[in-house]
């Protein structure tokens, strides 16, 4: 078996795992979403006139195709095993935190904790010899990346749209730069939120809730650790970045039961309260427009991110080369080593 599988080019792994993981959570969605109902597993869809009732923690779907998407990675390529093991670890530990949390609404600190403590298992991963200080980081950069993902929300596929174009300019940047075993994490999430967005765009038949949103950064930082492409990450999360700063200045720290959420007209238009906090989907609501039109500008923002992420990518190799910055490079190097 081993010889045959040998054979198989990673990319060509990578792209079949993201087919496997399309048309399973494609398969598995219309069934997830009676079942939630059934559940009475729901939540208001504020944002329309009639406040539809509409199937939460709809993430299990992402989840369900993610994972079979990595068992076939590892089917396929058992060299990669132990790596793509632990990283499933961790997604699957972020995804029943983000179930906790769409069930019990935990608080921030609670989450932010637990979160730390899904990460640790990418420790097993960490480059070798290198410092405390680059350990003890790990799993707060998964902590950080998966709230970051879950606060820029709340927008019919909104969420998953930009989780579709991070995995997207994430794929890419890793096949520029040669990181073909990193693709079969992303191709994985990516078939999952395609099929996803199909049932979550407007108007949304399920809501991603935590257990989607967390995920999403959880897969971006593992990448971003595992791939050793933290800038190019760091560049693709702007938008959310942006979001949390301008909701951190504005307002701090504060519970979603404090948070006034976005209004609509009489024209079922989205509406920028007078009062609040601020945040990146406000910043877009100058004037009130169609959820769909905000949507699209949310997501037009990650796509020159993302391509600006991917055009770091394509300098890279040429700025490692570059001897003005090459003090840079090797206090960087240093770093890894505190």
């Amino acid at each position: 078996m081993n010889i045959i599988t040998a054979r198989i080019p990673l990319t060509a792994v990578a792209i079949i795992c993201g087919l496997v993981s399309l048309i399973l959570t494609r398969w598995m969605m219309p069934h997830l979403i009676k079942r939630l109902k059934k559940a009475n597993i729901v939540g208001k869809d504020i944002h329309k006139s009639t406040k539809p009732l509409v199937a939460e923690m709809g993430g299990l779907g992402i989840l369900f195709g993610f994972i079979l998407g990595i068992f076939v990675g590892i089917l396929l390529h058992p060299d990669l095993t132990f790596e793509l093991s632990v990283v499933l670890v961790v997604i699957l530990l972020v995804g029943m935190i983000g179930m906790v949390d769409d069930i019990l609404a935990l608080k921030s600190m609670e989450k932010l904790v637990l979160l730390f403590l899904a990460g640790l298992p990418l420790i097993w991963i960490a480059p070798p010899g290198v410092g405390i200080l680059y350990l003890i980081a790990i799993p707060i950069i998964v902590s950080i990346a998966s709230n970051l993902t879950n606060m820029l929300a709340g927008l019919n596929g909104m969420e998953s749209g930009l989780g579709i174009i991070s995995m997207t300019s994430l794929t890419i940047a890793c096949i520029i730069l040669g990181k073909y075993d990193i693709t079969i994490l992303s191709m994985s999430l990516l078939g999952a939120l395609i099929a996803f967005l199909h049932f979550n765009k407007p108007p949304a038949k399920v809501f991603p809730g935590d257990t989607g949103t967390l995920i999403i950064g959880a897969t971006i930082a593992a990448i971003a650790l595992i791939g050793r492409i933290k800038l190019v990450a760091f560049i693709i999360m702007l938008p959310n970045i942006i979001d949390a700063c301008l909701k951190f200045y504005s307002a701090g720290f504060m519970n979603r039961s404090e948070q006034k959420p976005t209004q609509i007209n009489e024209n079922e238009e989205l509406v920028r309260p007078e009062t609040g906090f601020k945040s990146l989907i406000r910043l877009v609501l100058k004037r009130p427009i169609k959820e769909e039109t905000a949507v699209k500008m949310i997501w037009g923002i990650g796509i020159i991110f993302g391509i600006i992420g991917i055009l770091v990518a394509i300098y890279m190799p040429i700025m490692t080369g570059n001897e003005s910055l090459e003090h840079i490079l090797i206090l960087k190097d240093h770093l890894y080593y505190i």
